[in-house]
C-alpha cells in the first residue's frame, strides 16, 4: 500500500454551488486531503446543470472567479460530457490511481464504465453519498450499480445502516460533512443588516411546510424584526408568501460569501428537509456546521442528534413556530446569551467537525479499502 495515495474524485460540480450543497463540503475535504500529502484529481463535466444555472445569475461568473481564487490548490480536470462512456479516455486517465471515488450525483453511464475499468486497471472504487435518495428513491441508486463498488462512504449513521440493510453492502463507512474553517470563520461587521437570516433553497417541496412553520409564520408575527432569505428555486407563490410576511428575499448567494452574511446578521436558523427529520434523522447537513463555524447563534427546527455530534447548548432546538418566535426574541434581547451559545458552537466545530478532521478520516477509509 503506498504511503501517498492517488485518488480520482468524480463530481457533478465543485466549481458551481448553485443548488449544489455537495460542493461546499467537497471543496474543503479535497483541499485538506491534498494537504496531507496525497494527490487528488477532481474530474468534473465541462457543462452540467448546476453550472449552467449559475451562469444565468447576474454574479455567476464572478462566483466562479471567487472559487478559483479561494481553491487554487484544487486540481480539477474538465471533461466533455459527450465522452462520458468512452472507456479509452478513462483507461488512459485512470491508469495510475489507487482509489476512484464516485459521488452520488453522477450519471449511471459513468459509474458503469468506471466499474468495468476497475477490474482491468486494479484501482478500488468507493461510492460517496451525501444525499437522501438511498432512502427516498432507492431504485435510482441501484441504477448506479452501487452493489459492485468496493464500499460506500455515507454522510451519517442512518444512511450507513440503509446501505447495509437495504443494499446488503458490507463495507460502509460514515463520513459526516464538516465546515471548511479556512472559509467559514467569524468576520467583523460594522453593522447588523438583519436580525434573522436563513440561507437555503426551496427544495422541490421537500421542506415547504417547514419553511412556512419555522420562518414565514414567526416573521409574520414579528413585523419590527428584519428577516431575510438567500437561496434559489423559490416559486412565485413562495415569493408572494415571503413578501406578505415581511421577509426580504435576496436570491442566490455564492457560498463563499455566506460568512459575510452571517457576520451582518444577529441570528440564523436551520430548517432541515423532511428526510433528515424522519427516515435519516441524525444528519444535520452542511449549513449547520458552516453557521456554527462562523460563530452565529443558531436556532434549529426539529431533528434528532442521534450521533451526539454536538454538545447541549451548541444550538437551540424548537418544536414549532411559537417556540421559534420565542427563541428568536430571547437571542435578540440578550446578546450576551446569544454570543455565549455561538462561541460554544464554534468550539465544537473546531474540536470535531472541520474538513481537516474529515480528510484524515477519508485517508483511513482509503487505506482500509486498499488493504
Amino acid at each position: 500500500m503506498p504511503d501517498k495515495l492517488r485518488i480520482a474524485y468524480f463530481v457533478h460540480s465543485l466549481r458551481s454551488d448553485w443548488n449544489n450543497g455537495n460542493a461546499h463540503f467537497l471543496r474543503g475535504l479535497l483541499r485538506e486531503f491534498s494537504a496531507l500529502g496525497h494527490q487528488a484529481i477532481i474530474f468534473e463535466p465541462s457543462r452540467e446543470w448546476s453550472i449552467d444555472n449559475l451562469l444565468t445569475e447576474h454574479d455567476g461568473a464572478e462566483a466562479l472567479v471567487e472559487f478559483e481564487h479561494t481553491y487554487s490548490e484544487l486540481s480539477i480536470q474538465l471533461y466533455d460530457p459527450e465522452d462520458i462512456a468512452h472507456a479509452s479516455t478513462w483507461r488512459r486517465l485512470l491508469r495510475d490511481f489507487d482509489v476512484v471515488i464516485v459521488h452520488e450525483w453522477n450519471p449511471a453511464d459513468l459509474a458503469y464504465v468506471l466499474l468495468e475499468l476497475r477490474d482491468e486497471l486494479g484501482y478500488r472504487m468507493l461510492f460517496h453519498d451525501t444525499h437522501h435518495r438511498a432512502s427516498s428513491s432507492p431504485n435510482q441508486i441501484r441504477l448506479l450499480g452501487v452493489d459492485r463498488f468496493d464500499g460506500v462512504v455515507a454522510f451519517g449513521e442512518a444512511l450507513r445502516i440503509i446501505y447495509r440493510s437495504r443494499f446488503a453492502m458490507h463495507r460502509v463507512w460514515t463520513l459526516h460533512e464538516a465546515a471548511d474553517t479556512q472559509v467559514f470563520r467569524p468576520l467583523p461587521a460594522k453593522t447588523k443588516c438583519q436580525d434573522v437570516v436563513w440561507i437555503g433553497n426551496w427544495g422541490d417541496e421537500e421542506r415547504s411546510q417547514e419553511i412556512r412553520e419555522f420562518l414565514i409564520r414567526p416573521a409574520s408575527r414579528m413585523p419590527s424584526r428584519r428577516f431575510s432569505i438567500h437561496g434559489v428555486r423559490y416559486p412565485n407563490h413562495a415569493l408572494e408568501e415571503l413578501r406578505a410576511s415581511n421577509v426580504m428575499y435576496e436570491g442566490y448567494l455564492p457560498n463563499l460569501r455566506a460568512p459575510y452574511v452571517y457576520a451582518a446578521s444577529r441570528v440564523t436558523v436551520h430548517i432541515p428537509r423532511q428526510q433528515y427529520a424522519d427516515a435519516m434523522s441524525g444528519i444535520p447537513t452542511i449549513r449547520v456546521f458552516e453557521a456554527l463555524a462562523c460563530e452565529i447563534p443558531l436556532i434549529s427546527a426539529p431533528w434528532n442528534d442521534t450521533e451526539n455530534l454536538f454538545r447541549e447548548g451548541d444550538l437551540a432546538f424548537v418544536a414549532d413556530s411559537k417556540q421559534m418566535q420565542c427563541a428568536i426574541e430571547q437571542f435578540l434581547s440578550d446578546p450576551a446569551r446569544a454570543q455565549a451559545q455561538a462561541h460554544r458552537g464554534r468550539e465544537t466545530v473546531l474540536a470535531r467537525h472541520t474538513c481537516k478532521h474529515r480528510a484524515a478520516e477519508l485517508e483511513e477509509i482509503c487505506k482500509e479499502v486498499l488493504a
